[in-house]
């Protein structure tokens, strides 16, 4: 088996360093090259991927000849003129040019430079999302720094937009919190909900669902006056709710599975789960079947739950989508998946007890028990 590539060796590593002082040699010839490239990989082969892109960028300030706007321009301008030009294939962008919005938010984070800084990093999220640097800013200057979110929002750019409700979630993965109120973005979630783009959209969702582990009534009201407003309908609509109210649907909340059209006391009834095996290994599937019968006409949410007893003696529950259908009377939904047992950066299998259940529109079914092995 091929192993694996750690994303940090992808990001930033020594050709791509090479390739940073090349394009900014080529905009400012008093910029020694070769002396930043020697510099920043003398420490990075030891760096984790956000101590790499810090040490690139203090690489850049040490050896840019200018310091605050002039330097900005230089890195401004050593960009390609398109991400596409840039061999930015992605929404994202390419790690490559992380450390030039990292610059932004290290040393050009003052009032005097405020506009042109938020301006640039505006301009860089097209090659690399700025959505981290971004929250200094929010951190330091909030009220002008959402400002310029707000005007993010109707930016012409699609990644620009994603920025403005990127930057701004309360619970961004990998970012430093911001002391503003949960619902500081919601204006800009106003703006952008039914924008045309997946990307932003997919932003909006995930922005609600930060939301949602404090306020999720707030949520639901906001999810709500959406759907009725008719600027967003049918599976785009679905999308939004559904991701928002995600963990709120895992919890079996039924006032989520309402807005989504999925009754909480729906007529159903399941036959005993069947496991083909009762004793697994990390790594292993799990497979697993029942049937499904209502006797009326019923739209149905279906989500296992894998509970088991974390190190700390409190359970810990797995909990993913199986299927989404509409039951009809008189006919029987198999419900059967090969589900894989394996350890996450989020989810540890560990040796033990473990049970399985079913999850129909909120609703959990008897559970039926199984074991994990030690390997």
């Amino acid at each position: 088996m091929t192993a694996k590539v750690p994303l940090k060796e992808i990001a930033l590593n020594a050709e791509r360093i090479a390739r940073i002082g090349r394009e900014v040699h080529a905009l400012c010839t008093e910029f020694e090259a070769d002396d930043f490239v020697a510099s920043v990989m003398a420490d990075l082969p030891r760096l984790e991927l956000s101590a790499r892109i810090a040490r690139t960028s203090q690489g850049l300030h040490d050896h840019l000849p200018v310091t605050g706007p002039d330097a900005l321009d230089i890195l401004l301008r050593s960009l390609p003129p398109t991400p596409a030009a840039a061999g930015v294939t992605n929404d994202f962008g390419l790690h490559l040019y992380s450390p030039h919005s990292d610059y932004v938010s290290r040393y050009l984070l003052t009032a005097e430079h405020l506009e042109q800084s938020l301006a640039a990093l505006a301009r860089m999220t097209g090659y690399f999302s700025s959505e981290l640097p971004v929250r200094h800013f929010l951190a330091e200057f909030p009220d002008e720094t959402m400002k310029a979110v707000d005007a993010w929002s109707r930016d012409e750019d699609f990644r620009v937009r994603r920025l403005a409700s990127e930057a701004t979630r309360p619970l961004l993965p990998w970012a430093p919190r911001v002391a503003l109120p949960a619902d500081a973005g919601l204006p800009v979630l106003e703006t952008l909900y039914d924008d045309p783009h997946l990307y932003v959209r997919t932003s909006v969702a995930n922005h609600l669902g930060d939301i949602a582990a404090t306020r999720p009534d707030l949520v639901l009201a906001t999810l709500q006056r959406w759907k009725t407003s008719g600027r967003v309908t049918g599976e785009r609509f679905a999308f939004l709710a559904r991701n928002a109210l995600s963990n709120r649907l895992k919890e079996g909340w039924s006032p989520a599975y309402a807005l989504l059209g999925y009754a909480h006391d729906t007529p159903i009834a399941l036959t005993p789960l069947i496991l083909e095996r009762t004793e697994l290994r990390d790594g292993d599937t799990l497979d697993f079947s029942a049937v499904l019968t209502a006797t009326a006409t019923a739209p149905v949410h279906v989500m296992i739950v894998i509970v088991t007893t974390g190190p700390s003696g409190r359970p810990r529950e797995k909990v993913a989508c199986v299927r989404r259908a509409t039951a009809e009377p008189g006919q029987e939904l198999r419900l059967a998946k090969s589900y894989p047992l394996r350890s996450t950066a989020r989810w540890k299998v560990s040796p033990g007890p473990y049970s399985l259940t079913l999850q129909v529109n909120g609703r959990r079914f008897p559970a039926v028990a199984f074991t994990v092995l030690d390997t």
